[in-house]
C-alpha cells in the first residue's frame, strides 16, 4: 500500500508538472511527420505533415490571449499620446489611479485564468502533450536523436534550444564590441574646432539617432515590422513546411556574439552525389525576405547544399537589423557552417539578394578563403538610394544618419575580396535605381561594377575604359549589348590569353597593372570583356525570383 501511495504521489507530481508546462508552453503550429521511405520522381524524400489542430477550449482561449497581446502592443506604442491625453483630462492622480490599478489587476487575474484554461485544453490534447514531452527532454538532453524528434514540430522559436553558439569556437573576450566593420574615415580637425563642431552637430546626432531607432530602421528593413510578419505568417509556415517535408531541411538556432538568436535552415545534398551537392550556398535575404520564401529556392533547384538564415528581428531571429548585428549574425552562420556542418571555406559560395549584399560583402571581406560571391540586384552604397527618397533639404541629416548608423558600404567591403565575383543586374529594377526603372544607367549595380573593375584593373579602366563600359551598361537590351561588343571587335580568346599570361608571370593579388603598356584598342577590348564576365543581366524587376538557370558560378581565369 505504501508503494502504491508513493507511485500515486509521484504520478500526481508528474501530471501537475505537465499541466504547468502546458500552461506556459509555446504555441504549436505544425507537426512534420518523420521521413517516409518513398520518393518522388526527383528523388526527394517525402515528409508529409499537418497543421496542429487545437481543441475548442484551447482554440478560444488562445484567441482571447492573442487579442490581449495585440491590445497591449497597441497600448505600448501609443503610450506617449495616451499618457498626454489622460494627463490633460486629469486622470493621472492618486484618486483616479487606484481604481485603474484595481481594474488592471482584475484583468490580469482573468487573463491568468484564461491561460490556465488554455493549458488545460492543451493537456487534453495528445499531440501537444507529446510535443511538450519531446521539448522538455531535448532541453535536458540535447542529443542528435532528441533534436531529430524536436525538428518534427513547428512552434514558437523563442523556446527552441540553442544548437550552436559563437562562444563555442571563439573567445568570449572578443565579443564585447561584436565583429569588426569598416568605419567611415573621420575628418581631421584641431581640438578646438573638433569640440565646437561636436557642439554644433549635436542636434543632428540626436535627430539622426531618433530617426534610425524609430521609423528609419523599419523603412530600411520592413521585414522586421511585426504586423508584416503576422500578415505573412501563413506563407512563411507553408514555405518552412516545404523545406522540411520535401527537402529534409534542418532548422537550427545559432547564438551570435551579441546574444541574438539566429533562425537558420540547412538543406544537405552531400549524400545525393550531384555535381553541385558538395558546395554550400549561404543565402543572404533582402530587406523583406525570409529564408522560408526567399532566395534559398534558387540554389536549391540547382542541386546545391544550402544554408539560409533570417536577419535579426526577422522570423524566429531576435534583435534588430543594424549593420553591427547583421555582421555578427553572418559571422556565426559561417562559423556554424565550418565547425558544425563540416564545410571548408573553399567549398562555400555566398549568394545575396538586394540589401543582403552588405552581409555577403562583409563575409568575403572577413573570410577571403570563401570560394566566390554572387550579388543579385545589389548596390554599391546605401547613401545615394537614401537621398533619392528624402527631401533635398535633408541631405546633411541623411548623410550623417546613414554614415553613422546605417553605413551599408557594399562596394568598399567587396574591394577587400580577391576571389571570383558575379553581379546580376535586373534591367527593369525599380528599387535600386536613383531615377526610375526606365533609366538603366541609374541602377546602382552599375556603380558597384565600375568600382570593382577600377580597383582590380586600374590600367584598363582609365577614362576611356570607363566610357566604353558605360556605353555597354546603357544598352537597352541584349541585341544592343551585342552591338556595342562587336563594334569594338572584342576578341574573347585574345583577352583571356592576355589575362592568363599576366597572372602566370606575376601571380599577384589585385589591383593588377595589366594593360599598362597596351594600345587604346586593346584596353577597350579588355574593359568590355571584363565587364561582361563580372556582370550578367536578367530581364526582370527587382523582386522577381532568380531562376535556377540564371544562377551561375562566377567567372575565373
Amino acid at each position: 500500500m505504501v508503494t502504491a501511495g508513493c507511485r500515486s504521489h509521484r504520478g500526481g507530481r508528474m501530471a501537475a508538472w505537465m499541466l504547468y508546462r502546458c500552461v506556459f508552453g509555446p504555441r504549436l503550429q505544425r507537426i512534420h511527420r518523420p521521413p517516409q521511405e518513398q520518393s518522388r520522381p526527383e528523388g526527394r524524400l517525402v515528409r508529409r505533415g499537418w497543421n496542429y489542430q487545437p481543441r475548442s477550449l484551447e482554440k478560444h482561449t488562445d484567441s482571447i490571449l492573442g487579442w490581449a497581446s495585440a491590445i497591449w502592443s497597441l497600448s505600448y506604442y501609443s503610450s506617449p499620446l495616451l499618457l498626454c491625453y489622460l494627463y490633460r483630462k486629469g486622470y493621472i492622480c492618486s484618486s483616479k489611479l487606484v481604481p485603474v490599478s484595481q481594474y488592471l489587476g482584475t484583468v490580469l487575474v482573468c487573463l491568468l485564468g484564461v491561460a490556465c484554461l488554455r493549458g488545460w485544453g492543451r493537456w487534453k490534447n495528445s499531440d501537444y502533450v507529446q510535443f511538450i514531452s519531446v521539448l522538455e527532454e531535448t532541453k535536458k538532453n540535447h542529443t542528435p536523436a532528441n533534436k531529430k524528434k524536436l525538428r518534427c514540430y513547428d512552434f514558437d522559436f523563442s523556446h527552441w534550444p540553442s544548437d550552436f553558439s559563437w562562444a563555442e569556437v571563439s573567445s568570449p573576450k572578443q565579443s564585447k564590441g561584436g565583429v569588426s566593420l569598416l568605419k567611415p574615415e573621420p575628418r581631421l580637425r584641431g581640438t578646438a574646432d573638433g569640440f565646437l563642431n561636436s557642439v554644433r552637430t549635436l542636434p543632428c546626432h540626436v535627430i539622426g539617432f531618433l530617426i534610425t531607432h524609430t521609423f528609419g530602421r523599419r523603412m530600411l528593413y520592413p521585414g522586421s515590422v511585426g504586423l508584416l510578419q503576422k500578415a505573412m505568417r501563413p506563407m512563411l509556415q507553408q514555405g518552412q513546411a516545404k523545406l522540411i517535408e520535401e527537402y529534409d531541411g534542418q532548422r537550427n538556432k545559432l547564438v551570435a556574439c551579441d546574444g541574438n538568436e539566429i533562425d537558420t535552415m540547412f538543406v544537405d545534398r552531400r549524400k545525393e552525389g550531384g555535381p553541385n551537392s558538395q558546395t554550400l550556398v549561404i543565402c543572404c535575404e533582402g530587406n523583406a525576405g525570409f529564408y522560408e520564401v526567399g532566395c534559398m529556392n534558387t540554389p536549391l533547384e540547382g542541386g546545391y547544399s544550402v544554408l539560409g538564415w533570417n536577419h535579426p528581428g526577422f522570423g524566429g531571429s531576435t534583435g534588430v537589423p543594424f549593420p553591427q548585428n547583421e555582421a555578427n549574425a553572418m559571422d556565426v552562420v559561417i562559423q556554424f557552417a565550418v565547425h558544425k556542418l563540416g564545410f571548408q571555406l573553399g567549398d562555400i559560395v555566398i549568394y545575396a539578394w538586394s540589401i543582403g549584399g552588405f552581409t555577403a560583402s562583409w563575409a568575403v571581406m572577413s573570410y577571403p578563403e570563401i570560394q566566390s560571391v554572387v550579388l543579385d540586384a545589389s548596390f554599391d552604397d546605401l547613401l545615394p538610394l537614401a537621398l533619392k527618397v528624402m527631401p533635398e533639404s535633408w541631405r546633411p541629416l541623411v548623410q550623417h544618419t546613414v554614415r553613422q548608423y546605417m553605413n551599408l558600404n557594399n562596394a568598399e567591403q567587396l574591394l577587400k575580396y580577391q576571389g571570383p565575383v558575379l553581379l546580376v543586374r535586373r534591367t527593369r529594377d525599380e528599387i535600386i535605381t536613383t531615377t526610375g526603372p526606365e533609366d538603366i544607367m541609374s541602377n546602382r549595380g552599375n556603380d558597384l561594377l565600375l568600382k570593382l573593375l577600377q580597383f582590380r584593373y586600374p590600367k584598363i579602366m582609365t577614362d576611356d575604359g570607363i566610357r566604353v563600359v558605360r556605353q555597354w551598361l546603357g544598352a537597352p537590351g541584349p541585341f544592343e549589348e551585342a552591338s556595342v561588343y562587336s563594334a569594338y571587335e572584342v576578341d574573347d580568346d585574345w583577352c583571356t590569353s592576355v589575362l592568363q599570361s599576366y597572372q602566370a608571370d606575376r601571380d599577384v593579388s589585385f589591383p593588377w597593372s595589366v594593360g599598362e603598356d597596351m594600345a587604346l584598342e586593346g584596353r577597350r577590348q579588355l574593359a568590355l570583356f571584363l565587364a561582361r564576365k563580372y556582370m550578367r543581366n536578367f530581364e526582370s524587376t527587382h523582386c522577381t525570383p532568380l531562376p535556377a538557370a540564371e544562377f551561375h558560378s562566377p567567372w575565373r581565369l
